[in-house]
């Protein structure tokens, strides 16, 4: 049952980056632009296109990659991902810019409290904690005893 619960969560999560990666490339790309920090020194619509990009390739990965320990690395990168695009939904509210019906402080308060969902969503989903926690034990294994106990 756990494991049918992780496999719908990766697909489901998976599916979204999908359409979120098309919706960068094509009809939503006005609307992204909004999320991108004005202090950000390249073109907006060049960062908008790199992270539909991206997403399209997470969204791959989350829908092609079953076995671990490769599962739970593709879910730690996404979460990694959603880490890493939380400064444009920060900038969306702190300079209060418009953008998916987001058009005040509340509903962009809102929006910044699903970020850290969302890094969940990916932990939870591919099993990414214990994945990375026993490519670690198993580096560790491999190396010469005298290195073994190092932090």
């Amino acid at each position: 049952m756990r494991r049918a619960v992780g496999v719908t969560g990766q697909i489901m999560l998976g599916a979204l980056l999908l359409f979120t990666g098309v919706a960068h490339l094509t009809f939503a790309r006005e609307e992204f632009r909004a999320q991108v920090p004005s202090w950000v020194p390249v073109d907006e619509n060049l960062v908008v296109v790199g992270s539909g990009v991206v997403e399209l390739c997470l969204a791959v990965a989350l829908l092609v990659t079953w076995r671990q320990p490769a599962r739970g690395v593709v879910g730690a990168v996404t979460a990694a991902f959603f880490v890493a695009v939380l400064p444009g939904n920060v900038a969306q509210f702190t300079e209060h810019r418009d953008g998916f019906g987001l058009d005040t402080d509340a509903a962009r308060a809102i929006r910044l409290l699903f970020q850290p969902l969302l890094v969940l969503w990916a932990l939870a989903a591919t099993s990414a904690v214990p994945a990375l926690r026993s490519l670690r034990r198993r580096r560790r294994a491999s190396l010469p005893p005298q290195l073994r106990n190092r932090p």
